[in-house]
């Protein structure tokens, strides 16, 4: 079992809301041609709005980068219960067989998942990330395909996995406004697993290891969430921070030293807060456990996250008028708001004001949580009922009153 050391700052909005990524552009999927240069990017975590955006659209080797969106098919499976903490993974030749960095696991050995997941975001482990994946895919090339579906459903759309470490492959490509996009999904859908990329420490075995991020001991409000190098991509970042209830993301590829790398970063993070804090109407949140996680109040009809650009609930009388959605009812309430974060992450064109609302239903004895999002006119609340059904998704228009208008279910 490894013993973590956390880093010891406050995450100012851990009751952080989903919020759309406006900020993914359309482009056209060409032959995957890589540049193994420089690309930049900062963006608002809450509202999605770039700050900076250099080379945003190549297409890069990833490397280690790769690793964030291995963890987050894990946190994925966690969620969905096909995985637990203490689940023991088995570790196969080929896994023991991977390339540096790694923990040197042997054939036949086992590790915890939640050791795997350490392993991943502080050693940032090859032949853990070959485990993790023949245990979810069955095979690291099966793991791949799903990860690359998956990305492609978060939008985003120049980005290619062809293994789970990041170790090279010439069709392994991603750009930094994927990897931003990317970021934004970890903390908008996965807030409490989020933490383990602030861990400075690892420990397994007789060894201790110590984070690659740097940037986590040494600058202001940083918590995440990864580093990556290889010899074709320079070094890589991604890398989050919070201040006064502002957070930021940001990416570079292809440093040309690590210690360059984060002074870049540093700097392209301090010349984005002045815009962040004058474009963002956020009050800083208090430190606590996620708003999703806790169980809603025995009065409360309805859960509402606070909407991406006001703290204005959608129930007060000024905003009746507004029409919505309904993508699915669950059993679970936290599925519910799963699958509403992630419908949100892929629609384009939703109002600032829309938001997300959780509304419990009785029906026979059992209980099911209705997941909307609301906050929008009737002809926009048409048009993202066709985008979810273009994507095989259910969807049905909620009229201002809160009904289903059954006449504009999408089948």
């Amino acid at each position: 079992m490894g013993v973590v050391t956390r880093v010891g700052r406050s995450l100012h909005n851990a009751n952080y809301v989903l919020a759309v990524a406006f900020f993914t552009l359309p482009v056209v999927l060409s032959a995957p041609t890589a540049h193994a240069g420089y690309a930049s990017f900062v963006m608002d975590a809450q509202t999605g709005e770039v700050f900076h955006a250099r080379n945003a659209n190549t297409r890069n080797f990833p490397a280690s980068l790769t690793k964030i969106m291995t963890l987050f098919m894990v946190f994925d499976a966690i969620d969905k219960g096909d995985l637990r903490l203490d689940q023991q993974l088995p570790v196969s030749k080929r896994a023991a067989g991977q390339a540096p960095s790694k923990l040197g696991l042997r054939a036949g050995q086992k590790i915890t998942v939640e050791a795997a997941i350490r392993a991943l975001s502080v050693k940032s482990a090859n032949d853990v990330a070959t485990v993790v994946a023949e245990a979810i895919g069955g095979t690291e090339i099966q793991f791949a395909q799903m990860m690359t579906r998956r990305a492609r459903s978060l939008g985003m759309r120049r980005t290619t996995f062809k293994n789970a470490s990041g170790l090279p492959n010439r069709g392994q490509l991603s750009t930094a406004r994927d990897m931003a996009t990317l970021g934004k999904a970890m903390l908008d859908l996965f807030p409490e697993h989020y933490t383990y990329f602030s861990d400075l420490t690892f420990r397994y075995g007789q060894r201790t290891y110590r984070n690659h991020n740097k940037l986590l001991k040494t600058y202001d409000g940083m918590d995440g969430i990864k580093t990556g190098y290889i010899r074709a991509s320079g070094f890589n970042l991604v890398a989050s921070a919070e201040r006064d209830g502002v957070r930021l993301i940001g990416v570079v590829f292809g440093g040309k030293t690590g210690k360059s790398r984060d002074a870049h970063m540093s700097s392209l993070l301090n010349r984005s807060w002045a815009r962040a804090r004058k474009n963002s109407t956020f009050a800083a949140l208090p430190a606590s456990k996620p708003s999703f996680l806790k169980k809603a109040p025995a009065s409360s009809a309805t859960y509402l996250a606070p909407a991406p650009t006001t703290t204005t609930r959608l129930n007060s009388p000024a905003n009746l008028v507004y029409w919505g959605v309904q993508v699915g009812a669950f059993k679970r309430f936290r599925r519910a708001h799963k699958v509403a974060g992630e419908v949100v992450l892929k629609l384009q064109g939703l109002p600032a004001k829309a938001t997300i609302e959780i509304l419990p239903l009785e029906s026979q004895g059992k209980k099911l949580f209705r997941a909307r999002i609301v906050g929008m006119k009737r002809d926009v609340a048409r048009n993202v009922c066709r985008q979810l059904r273009s994507f095989g998704s259910q969807c049905a228009m909620v009229t201002p009153s809160g009904s289903i208008q059954m006449a504009q279910v999408l089948r």
